[in-house]
């Protein structure tokens, strides 16, 4: 080694030098690199979103392959059961966002209607009010104050005043929304592609791995294989504790008689999927649609959401999950603490897949330590006793 190091000193120190002046550069030119990294990871963004959205239908199409026509020994049936599990698997998650859409937005635009026109008869009924009547509100020394006819005719203008910056917004959005679902179309295909051929990408990068990495690349395909499975299992995981925090609120909101219950409880097992944040914006939006009908339902209701989450986060959250992704249920927590801060709402919804990774491999590497440690002992073990043994011997001859 150190002959190695006295041959290549050289090289070594033309190396260091490179690196050195690299990284002063880039830190000197912060801006440029940071929008430079930006751009590169906007480019691949749809083939990352599309492996995504592989990982999503892979859950559903790969349990649809192992039980669908499994005993057939028909070779049509055998060649058209990846098509088929993908067309249902596509239909299925198709159709599940469809119905949460149909059932979640004509109550939302319901309930908005309900807060305009309560808004409305609100400030017509003030506006009607003498001074004497208004006197007799809680804030009715603030409201007579207030000139609400001038409020109204500031609105109108500064509305009018708008609509060229409001068109302008409103063209940028469209833009915008128009070239996202161009590369969600792009992302799907490749997603289609991935799905359809897995066994061709698993083979090739096999063979990449044998030609490139020869010595490392059966320990990186075992760390790829326990990745793809702890991520595979984390969103049926997941599923599942949508389901199981849906139907508590749904339970929850028909004993207390709560209203909008089946929607609201449909919006938050869908935002679940949102990490932390999720939950409590459809919780948001569902005490917002409860106060069009009752405020002090809307604020028993989040009295009660408060009280449900907690229950449902702390003890059967990190038990479903943990028994998907065979990591106990105090790792589960650690993940989503440390996840959370170093990466925000998408280190939370990562963290429990890498962390579960983490934790078979190293598991896996303890138990063959464990292993050789013990097959180093055994055979000092046997020496040990066969010195025993003769020097018991000897002392038998002796005697």
């Amino acid at each position: 080694m150190k002959d190695l190091l006295k041959k290549h000193k050289f090289k070594l120190l033309i190396a260091i030098s490179i690196i050195i002046v690299m990284a002063i550069i880039c830190i000197r030119n912060i801006d440029i690199v940071t929008s430079a990294i930006s751009w590169c990871i906007g480019i691949i963004m749809p083939l990352l979103v599309g492996c995504a959205i592989a990982l999503f239908i892979n859950v559903p199409m790969r349990f649809l392959e192992t039980h669908l026509w499994s005993k057939s020994k028909s070779k049509f049936w055998c060649k058209a059961r990846r098509p088929v599990a993908f067309i249902l698997s596509m239909i299925f998650i198709v159709g599940v966002i469809v119905g949460v859409i149909w059932i979640v937005i004509p109550e939302l635009i319901e309930a908005v209607k309900i807060l305009v026109q309560s808004a409305t008869v609100f400030v017509q009924k003030i506006g009607s009010m003498t001074e004497e009547e208004l006197a007799e509100l809680p804030f009715g020394q603030v409201l007579k104050r207030i000139d609400w006819n001038h409020l109204l005719e500031t609105l109108q203008n500064w509305l009018k005043n708008q609509t060229g910056n409001i068109f302008n917004t409103v063209f940028g959005t469209i833009t915008s929304l128009m070239r996202e679902i161009f590369n969600l179309v792009l992302s799907v295909v490749f997603a289609i592609n991935i799905l359809l051929s897995k066994e061709k990408l698993k083979n090739m990068v096999k063979r990449i791995l044998k030609v490139w990495i020869p010595k490392k690349s059966d320990m990186i395909a075992h760390v790829l294989s326990v990745a793809n499975a702890n991520f595979r299992n984390y969103i049926a995981g997941q599923l599942i504790e949508s389901v199981i925090l849906m139907s508590l609120i749904l339970i929850g909101m028909l004993i207390f008689g709560f209203p909008y219950a089946p929607m609201i409880s449909v919006l938050i097992g869908v935002l679940t999927w949102i990490p932390m944040v999720g939950v409590f914006i459809g919780a948001g939006l569902g005490a917002f649609m409860i106060l069009t009908v009752s405020p002090v339902k809307a604020i028993w209701f989040m009295v009660f959401f408060v009280v449900l989450q907690q229950l449902e986060g702390n003890l059967i959250y990190p038990r479903v999950m943990g028994k998907r992704v065979n990591l106990p249920a105090i790792w589960i927590l650690a993940a989503f603490t440390i996840g959370g801060g170093i990466a925000g709402p998408v280190g939370m919804l990562l963290s429990i897949p890498i962390f579960s990774t983490v934790y078979v491999l190293f598991k896996e590497a303890t138990q063959k330590k464990e292993m050789t440690l013990a097959e180093a002992d055994s055979p000092k073990d046997e020496a040990t006793e066969e010195k025993t043994e003769k020097t018991e011997s000897e002392e038998v001859l002796n005697k």
